[in-house]
């Protein structure tokens, strides 16, 4: 099976540097890195240096260190810990972090990582461990993983042995998670069109309905550039058109496997539902046509049975006999099986222009090989299988543990469609980023369950915008769509304009795309990253940061009756932030409750921010613009803008540009440049106009140099220029007049207003307030908490 191995190799490099290795008494200490010690026990010292499913790289920094032995315990000192482990009890004793705490319990403190699914979940769920601890030490425990063999091959470890990685990081959540990344392998680069909007929905669609919908889409300027098909494109009513004995299954691994398959009878197929799809080549030819990337939703666990099209092939490659119909059982630990469910049942349909598979494993954990998953296993070689002919790979599945960023994206499973569901999935988001695990999607707006709430749909549309990936996904009912055009008018609009403002933050996504990539850092991280030692930072769980620039507060409660607003609480970090919304400026450190009306959330620029956007909004071309519209906030800042083909491998050998923005403010002087772009400069249009936009600065004299300009005020200064990738313009503005936050009273004026209760109890209210000064009227908690708001910002 030479070819199987040439197919699924790994790019790995699994043997620890040998000098930073000591053994003793069947045990192996291995110095990873200056916060990271591997330890081993294997009675008879035959020790793992193979990959495992969730370790791949141990050589990936050079450490300096010292022993001691003394009394059966051996203590290894780095630069930044000390560990002490008992030899005799073959237990670590304790660690002393670099900043003078001594740990003895390793699972006290852990902020958690992530779970294998949300699926029928409605709110709070335990999530397992991460690399990120307030205890500072944290554990992650290898023990049970299996080995990946150098013919491709998945197995147990030839020796049976305790393999735990002890993170002594202290609250550098940062430097741990980033080692973790080292360790069990980065994120591959996504393809840009899967960072704009999807569609999705578990419904028995006709070719035809599908077609009209997308067509919709595109007549309504809304921009969809992944295309979902799930389960009923092919045949799902097996025993009505094929017979009672057609879904029979040659062996299942437990009973809870047979049940499954006998209630799922039409979940795993390979032909197309030719009732519905009459025209299969023409399906897929008209989607691709109209610019859509497509994937199609896999259960494979019941094997090809005999009236699937391609199953005479598979029983001939499989050595079968075809006329005893008897089923290709599924089994992804049988190399010859796995090359023939890849070149039989899945390329055929990439030819067609299938792009990649939504892997939609629910059928268990075990296979014919003890301790391996088979969800573990479908992410692993489908994930490799689709890099072929320069394609940049993706899958769409469940998380399988450490190591899974490997394999992106990640779907979160059915979840019901509930305010709780809503309120926990931020806070989930960001948490993964403890585990490394960066590209979850949800199903955004709930699956199933619950019942029909607009706010709550638009609420979940708006976090999706400033979610990892924005999905829109639903279950079979009639009723349960997601179109925005299923909701009421108000609702309709904002939650059109939201998927429009996702396809237009495409280039600043992207290039956080990039920086996960090479950086190590998610897109999505809790406030504690940046302010580890400030007790706010981990009390503001649906908080999180979205990039570099931005913060995002969801809001994910309903809005008051009596006064049309909904509120979240916010902590905002040291500084100035600026609501790229309203236009409220805040500053920290403090905790502030937000109230917004239905048409927003609180999204904070920080000072200097910029946030490279297309201005293509209603199409779902998500190629580089031609015009980039770029919002900036008066601070001093920089940000690269990273642009490749967005597609293809081709970035691996330098066909990438790189163009870097430079914001900086001295007094009433800010000035604003773009440099000369690096790298290969046919990624982009010859030449590109720029919207810069300075979102807070209301006016200035402004110069240009490099490139001709014309300069607009619609309530805040905006400068266009056009210039070549290789040009250097330079924006100076002087005499700047800042923006403010609105005068007091008129604010509450504003607020006041949307109030539902009677004008002259409003009267009464703003006298109150105007009589007594600054401090808040005495009325009810409803009404008292957007009044305080609008207070704090004028303190």
């Amino acid at each position: 099976m030479e070819q199987f191995a040439k197919r699924f190799k790994i790019d790995c490099s699994p043997v620890a540097i040998e000098k930073q290795t000591v053994v003793r008494d069947g045990t192996r200490l291995t110095v990873i890195a200056p916060c990271l010690l591997r330890v081993e026990n294997q009675a008879e010292g035959k020790f793992c240096d193979e990959p495992t499913q969730s370790v791949w790289f141990r050589d990936f920094c050079e450490t300096d260190f010292e022993i001691k032995e003394e009394k059966g315990r051996i203590e290894i000192k780095t630069a930044k810990a000390t560990f002490v482990y008992s030899l005799k009890s073959k237990k670590m004793l304790r660690i002393l972090l670099a900043d003078g705490r001594t740990v003895t319990n390793f699972k006290a403190g852990n902020l958690k990582g992530t779970c294998r699914t949300l699926d029928i979940t409605a709110g709070i769920i335990t999530l397992s461990d991460g690399v990120c601890s307030r205890g500072g030490v944290a554990v992650l425990d290898d023990s049970d993983t299996l080995a990946i063999k150098p013919d491709g091959a998945i197995l147990p470890r030839e020796n049976k042995e305790s393999d735990k990685y002890y993170f002594a990081y202290g609250n550098d959540y940062i430097g741990a998670t980033t080692d973790l990344y080292k360790l069990t392998g980065k994120v591959p680069l996504i393809p840009r069109y899967a960072l704009s909007n999807w569609w999705s929905r578990y419904k028995a669609y006709s070719q035809q309905e599908y077609l009209d919908l997308m067509d919709r889409f595109k007549a309504e300027e809304i921009p969809i550039t992944v295309a979902t098909v799930d389960m009923d494109w092919h045949w799902v009513n097996i025993k009505e058109k094929f017979g009672k004995d057609a879904h029979k299954v040659t062996k299942h691994l437990n009973f809870m496997e047979y049940v499954y398959d006998v209630w799922s009878v039409g979940w795993t197929g390979y032909s197309f539902n030719t009732d519905l799809f009459p025209d299969p080549d023409g399906f897929i030819k008209k989607l691709k046509d109209d610019n859509y990337r497509v994937t199609f939703n896999i259960h494979p666990s019941m094997g090809v049975r005999w009236f699937e099209n391609q199953y005479k092939d598979m029983c001939k490659a499989m050595g079968q006999n075809p006329d005893e119909k008897k089923p290709v059982a599924f089994d992804i630990t049988d190399k010859k099986f796995t090359e023939n469910y890849f070149d039989i049942l899945h390329h055929p349909f990439e030819k067609m222009g299938v792009d990649f598979w939504w892997i939609d494993w629910q059928q268990g954990k075990n296979t014919a090989v003890k301790g391996l998953d088979p969800l573990w296993a479908l992410n692993h070689y489908h994930f490799l299988d689709n890099a072929k002919d320069n394609h940049r790979p993706l899958i769409l599945s469940r998380f399988c543990g450490a190591g899974s960023q490997r394999y992106p994206l990640g779907f979160s499973g059915d979840t019901t469609q509930t305010w709780k569901s809503l309120d926990f999935q931020p806070g989930f988001t960001a948490t993964a980023s403890n585990i490394a695990y960066p590209w979850w999607s949800h199903d955004i707006g709930g699956h199933c369950m619950g019942k029909k709430d607009d706010e709550l749909y638009l609420r979940w549309v708006q976090l999706g915008v400033f979610s990892p990936v924005m999905r829109l996904h639903s279950t079979n009912n009639e009723f349960a769509g997601k179109e925005p055009w299923n909701y009421s008018g108000p609702v309709e609009r904002i939650a059109r304009d939201a998927l429009r403002l996702r396809h237009r933050l495409l280039p600043y996504i992207y290039t956080m795309n990039y920086r996960t990539h090479t950086e190590c850092r998610a897109i999505c991280e809790p406030m504690y990253y940046a302010y580890p030692e400030d007790e706010n930072a981990y009390n503001c769980k649906n908080e999180f940061f979205f990039g570099t620039e931005l913060i995002v507060a969801p809001i994910t409660e309903h809005t008051s009756l009596r006064t049309n607003l909904a509120g979240v609480n916010v902590w905002i970090p040291e500084g100035r932030y600026t609501d790229i919304f309203t236009g409220r400026i805040y500053s920290g450190n403090h905790f502030v409750k937000m109230f917004r009306d239905i048409e927003t959330i609180p999204v904070l620029a920080k000072e200097g921010a910029i946030i490279p956007m297309s201005t293509n909004d209603k199409t779902n071309d998500c190629s580089n613009p031609e015009t980039l519209e770029v919002w900036v906030y008066r601070g001093n800042n920089s940000f690269t803008l990273y642009e490749d083909d967005g597609e293809t491998l081709s970035y691996q050998n330098g066909e990438y540009l790189k163009t870097a923005f430079t914001v900086c403010e001295k007094g009433d002087k800010v000035s604003f440049s773009i440099a000369k772009a690096e790298g290969d400069t046919s990624v982009v249009p010859e030449k590109r106009t720029y919207h810069i936009k300075f979102r807070d600065i209301v006016s200035g004299d402004v110069t240009v140099k490099g490139a001709q300009a014309t300069v607009n005020n619609n309530g805040t200064l905006e400068v266009t220029v056009t210039a070549k990738a290789d040009a250097m313009v330079e924006i100076a503005l002087e005499n700047c007049k800042h923006l403010e936050n609105g005068d007091m009273k008129q604010m509450l004026t504003n607020v006041i207003s949307k109030f539902q209760m009677s004008t002259d109890r409003k009267g009464m209210i703003y006298n109150s307030f105007i009589k007594n000064g600054k401090s808040v009227p005495n009325v009810a908690r409803d009404f008292k908490g957007p009044i305080e708001e609008i207070l704090k910002l004028h303190r």
